[in-house]
């Protein structure tokens, strides 16, 4: 078991689809592949207007807009562009009203790809980047997520939350590397080493 403390690349990705990881190998289809999510994203909103409720309808949207942005996306920085933001805040709209309509277990790929949505590569938005990474957490149980749900938390200026997560990141961390995750914890707890751990970790890699 490997513990990073990256705030992207070191775990929130790994194993879950939609990852930085994933976000990487999903820029290469061009135009006529975003043309065919453009389709589907129509269909996918077909199917929204005659059933609101439709969660698998939402949760696709969500899908589809966050690989529009990852095509968009800078290989080298992880950083998305103009274009790839309006994406984002189109998959962070149906993200909300996804999570809005209560399902009983919320998809945890989609919500590694919005944690990375919301970080500072994407929108910059440190409390729904926290939500994401809660759902990741709760949902993997394993030390290497709550150390990144202690990153999102610090940025998002959330210390008690940050606490919790950092004591449970200790407590699921095997014997031999409980010191390697107390001392994780303390640099996930600096604010400014997880801002710049995000832009440090979108290293161009395959899926």
């Amino acid at each position: 078991m490997l513990i990073g403390v990256g705030l992207i690349g070191g775990g929130i990705g790994s194993g879950v689809s939609g990852g930085i990881f994933d976000l990487f190998g999903g820029g290469n289809g061009g135009s006529s592949a975003n043309s065919q999510v453009d389709k589907k994203i129509q269909q996918q909103e077909r199917l929204l207007r005659a059933n609101p409720k439709n969660q698998a309808a939402m949760a696709a949207l969500v899908r589809y807009h966050y690989q529009l942005a990852a095509a968009s996306s800078d290989q080298r920085t992880g950083k998305f562009n103009k274009d790839g933001k309006k994406e984002l805040l189109a998959a962070s709209t149906v993200w909300h009203r996804y999570l809005g309509s209560n399902p009983k277990k919320p998809d945890t790929g989609l919500a590694s790809q919005m944690a990375v949505a919301y970080s500072p590569v994407g929108l910059n938005k440190p409390s729904d980047a926290v939500q994401a990474a809660e759902i990741v957490a709760t949902a993997k149980n394993d030390a290497q997520a709550y150390l990144q749900l202690v990153q999102f938390a610090a940025a998002a200026g959330q210390t008690r939350k940050a606490d919790l997560a950092g004591q449970k990141a200790i407590d699921l961390a095997p014997k031999a590397q409980k010191q390697v995750v107390k001392d994780a914890v303390k640099q996930a707890k600096n604010p400014q080493a997880a801002a710049a751990g995000a832009q440090s970790s979108g290293q161009p890699t395959g899926p």
